[in-house]
């Protein structure tokens, strides 16, 4: 179908937001990790709370959760069609699905240095 010559329509908009939500509850049922995450940013949100962060701290742990967060679920997508893909072990399939997590990786320890910038003074000192 081609989409440029679609009008726009608010139902389709609809839609998309019902296939959106329907996306992330699938991540949150079938994907342990993505549940690992998400109890780890439920508790950095309740520790924000707790703490009376500022409104700066407040914008980049929210971010910081969200970028985990989407990290993991293009990780979890890439992963899903790679074994669509190729469902037998492959060494170019392994590589693609590595560098995957490795973002997932990257985007976690960005979130620990800033959890622990806004935390530990608030906690420790």
């Amino acid at each position: 179908m081609n989409h440029k010559n679609q009008k726009f329509s608010i139902a389709d908009r609809i839609k998309s937001f019902k296939y959106a939500f329907a996306g992330f509850w699938y991540f949150v049922k079938n994907d342990h990790n993505g549940r690992v995450h998400l109890f780890a940013a439920a508790v950095s949100i309740g520790l924000s709370w707790y703490l009376h962060i500022s409104a700066l701290e407040w914008i980049a742990i929210l971010l910081v959760i969200t970028l985990v967060i989407a990290a993991e679920i293009f990780n979890s997508s890439i992963e899903r069609l790679a074994d669509v893909v190729y469902a037998e072990h492959h060494p170019k399939i392994k590589v693609v699905k590595d560098l995957a997590a490795a973002a997932v990786l990257l985007m976690a320890f960005l979130a620990i240095i800033v959890g622990a910038i806004i935390f530990v003074p608030k906690l420790f000192c």
